[in-house]
Order: structure tokens, then C-alpha cells, then sequence
């Protein structure tokens, strides 16, 4: 892996973001060829996923939702250890996103004044599940708990169509979606899949085959990443996820297989996967890359490892100390962070940006993949400076109810009408003032 030497050097954290490895994602281009895929879907609905799934996945389908007998086959065929992990992985999900679930508040303003803000859910998500190089049943995990959590009454999951499956989403994918009991499910998959949940898509005759949902979240490529910026403002959105990144906050008392089996677990995803280690001491890098060339070439993945490792969005960060690191993976805003230092839990406390941060030798990022409980979409690409990772807020919306008595609008009226006065909007000062005339 390529380093990067900060030592002896004060930078400034716009400075830090511009030195630190990056993958070079632009969402922004990829609109070119993402904007016609979502207006010929908003236009011809289900004719056009027929088209698009067969030039992209080489799939001709003759019906875009997923048989239901196919969902309860899956799962009856799951290799039982499969399952045993997956209802274990939703268990500890469901205690986590539980405890996320906002009570509604009533503020008290004055006599016979309040404001009480509740918390309703959407009513409809289109869930997106990536497929490819990986199968992804814990992505259908992470969406589907939160959102039903919330409360959400309508869900449904779509992921790309696979040859080798019959022209159905990879069963595994299946079995997760029947397991958490979601029975509205789709074989489509990339920008297509996004704008057949953001418009809707009718059949031939005019029916509609995919009622248009609230929100859509959930991972995938650049593609889909571009679809859900295109589609921004019909639909929420929980973010425009990117490759997969991990940061890891070293000092020599970290066990470097430890670090470097997990830079090479994350590089495993993808080709364009970020994997960076920010430390103080050069006797953990060297032996961080002499765990590495032992490790990437037994991995079943290597080539696209190493691919991954050697890339420009990935690297060793040298810095003075600890605290300099922290400035440093600040900057970064990892989608994930692990913290492997002396003191970590104290010294991941200081961390402000990050979409989830994994403390200590014991807590890798790998488990919050599967079964720590936390939520695996993240954000990513430094977005972690201002977003969070999916939660049951991302399915939630505030709705501030005003019950204000006839005694506590006149106590207040004398305020609203100097305030309207002064915009110069008057008839918002008399819209009160006529309750007493």
C-alpha cells in the first residue's frame, strides 16, 4: 500500500481532506447516462424494466415481482446454519433499532398552548438489495428492520435479476425477504430499479404493476447512486452510497494481522473499495504490509484485493501521535472506523466523524456487517461529516400538531401582528386579530 507521510507537519482539516486517499467517484457524470434509463421507466413503466433488465443483466423477464412461491422456497431450501445466522443477525437489529424509535413530545407554551411533535412513519419504501460480485441477505436485514421498526405499512425490496437464478434475485437474497415476512419483491436492479420505485411503473394495458413508494434506500453502485441524486425531491433518499471504505486508527499496540485482515476484508467488496490505516508508528505499517502479502494472495478474492489495496483510494497515513490520527480520520469521515489504540474507547469518544466506529481489537468492522447490531448503511465518501447510517429515523418524518385555546392566541396575539407588520405581510396579523373582533 502506497503511504502517505504527515509527520512533522500542522495542516488544517480541508487541507488533511485533500491529502488523504480517496476513491475518485463521480456521481455528478454518471447522471448523463442514468437520467434517460429513469425518464424511459417514468414513461413506459413496466415495458421498459422488461428492455432494460435484459440489455443489463441478460435476463428477458416476463413478470418483474417475484413469484410468491419463490420467496417460501428459498427459505425452506436455506442451509439451516444460513438461517440461524440470519435470525440471529435480525434479532440483535431489531433490539438496536427498537431503541431508536422517537416518543412524541408536547411542549407546554402557555395556558391552553401546546405543541406536540409526532413522529409518523412513511407510508411506503422501496428497498434496494445490491447483487454481483456478492450476495447481499444482511442488506436486506439492515433495511427492512428499520423500517419496520418505524412503522412503515408498505414494504418492498427489488435486486438485480441473476441468470444463474432462473432470472430471480439470488435466493439467499429470497429467503432473507420471506424470513422478515416482506412479500413484495422484485427482480430489477440498477438505476432502472430506483426509478421503478420513485414513478411507479404501469403494464401494457395501464394497470399499475409497482405502486411509486415514499422513500428508497438501501446500497449499490455508481449507477444507483446517480438514480437516487436523479430522483431526489420525487422520493427521499437515505444517502448516495459509494464504494465501501475502511479506516483503521492504529498504534504499536495493535496486532497487525488483526489490521491488516481487515482492510483486506473490506477490499474484498469491490475493486474501487478504500482501505486505509492512519497510525503513528512505523513499525506497524511495515508489518501491517508484510501481513499483507501473505495474507491478499490466499485470499479467494486476491486478485480483486490487491486491485483494491494498490489503488489510489488507498494507503497508509503517517502521522506524529494519536491525536494527530484523530485529526486525520476526522477529515476522512469513514463510512467504517475501527479504533485499535491504547485507551480506544477513550480515544474513540474524540472521534466526531465517522458513520459507525468499531472500538478496540475485539469489535471489527466485520461484525457490524452481520451481527453487532448497528446498521451497515453507511455513508460514505466523507458524507459522514453531515449524514448518518440508516436508522428508523430514515423512515420517520416530524409533524409538528399546533392546539393553541382562544385565551392563549389573544396572550400571543400582539406578538404575531408586530411580526407581520414588519414583513409587511398584514393580513397574517389580522388573520388572528379577527378571532376577536
Amino acid at each position: 500500500m502506497r503511504r502517505t507521510d504527515l509527520r512533522g507537519r500542522t495542516l488544517d482539516a480541508v487541507a488533511l481532506r485533500s491529502l488523504v486517499p480517496r476513491a475518485e467517484v463521480d456521481v455528478a457524470a454518471a447522471l448523463a447516462t442514468v437520467a434517460p434509463i429513469c425518464e424511459d421507466v417514468r414513461a413506459r413503466g413496466t415495458a421498459a424494466l422488461v428492455e432494460l433488465t435484459e440489455r443489463f443483466d441478460g435476463v428477458r423477464l416476463s413478470d418483474v415481482r417475484v413469484p410468491r412461491e419463490a420467496l417460501s422456497s428459498a427459505l425452506a431450501a436455506l442451509d439451516p446454519q444460513v438461517r440461524a445466522a440470519l435470525e440471529e443477525s435480525v434479532r440483535r437489529a431489531r433490539l438496536v433499532h427498537a431503541d431508536q424509535r422517537r416518543t412524541d413530545t408536547t411542549t407546554r407554551l402557555a395556558p391552553g398552548g401546546t405543541v406536540t411533535e409526532r413522529w409518523v412513519p412513511v407510508g411506503r419504501v422501496g428497498l434496494y438489495v445490491p447483487g454481483g460480485r456478492a450476495v447481499y441477505p444482511s442488506s436486506v436485514v439492515m433495511n427492512v428492520v428499520p423500517a419496520q421498526e418505524a412503522g412503515v405499512a408498505s414494504i418492498a425490496v427489488t435486486s438485480p435479476a441473476q441468470r444463474d437464478h432462473g432470472g430471480l434475485p439470488h435466493p439467499t437474497i429470497l429467503a432473507a425477504c420471506e424470513l422478515l415476512g416482506v412479500r413484495e419483491v422484485y427482480a430489477v436492479g440498477g438505476a432502472q430499479a430506483v426509478a421503478m420505485f420513485a414513478y411507479g411503473a404501469r403494464g401494457a394495458d395501464g394497470e399499475v404493476v409497482v405502486a411509486p413508494v415514499d422513500v428508497v434506500t438501501g446500497p449499490g453502485n455508481i449507477y444507483v447512486a446517480s438514480a437516487k441524486r436523479y430522483v431526489q425531491g420525487v422520493v427521499g433518499i437515505d444517502s448516495e452510497a459509494g464504494p465501501t471504505e475502511i479506516a483503521v486508527l492504529a498504534d504499536d499496540t495493535a496486532d497487525p494481522r488483526h489490521v491488516a485482515a481487515d482492510l483486506v476484508s473490506q477490499a474484498e467488496h469491490d475493486p474501487m473499495a478504500a482501505a486505509v490505516l492512519v497510525t503513528p508508528s512505523r513499525a506497524l505499517a511495515d508489518a501491517v504490509d508484510a501481513a499483507l502479502v501473505e495474507l491478499v494472495p490466499a485470499a479467494k478474492h486476491a486478485a480483486r484485493i490487491a486491485e483494491a489495496l494498490a489503488g489510489s483510494q488507498s494507503g497508509v497515513v503517517l502521522v506524529d501521535d494519536v491525536d494527530a490520527g484523530v485529526a486525520v480520520v476526522d477529515a476522512y469521515a469513514a463510512e467504517h472506523l475501527e479504533v485499535q489504540t491504547a485507551d480506544a474507547r477513550a480515544v474513540a469518544a474524540r472521534v466526531r466523524n465517522a458513520g459507525a466506529v468499531f472500538v478496540g481489537a475485539h469489535s471489527p468492522v466485520s461484525l457490524g456487517d452481520y451481527c453487532a447490531g448497528s446498521n451497515h448503511v453507511l455513508p460514505t465518501g466523507g458524507t459522514a461529516t453531515h449524514s448518518g447510517g440508516l436508522s428508523v429515523q430514515t423512515f420517520l418524518r416530524p409533524v409538528h400538531v399546533v392546539d393553541y385555546d382562544e385565551a392563549a392566541l389573544r396572550e400571543v396575539a400582539g406578538h404575531v401582528v408586530a411580526l407581520a407588520e414588519s414583513e409587511d405581510l398584514p393580513a397574517h396579523g389580522q388573520a388572528v386579530t379577527a378571532r376577536f373582533a
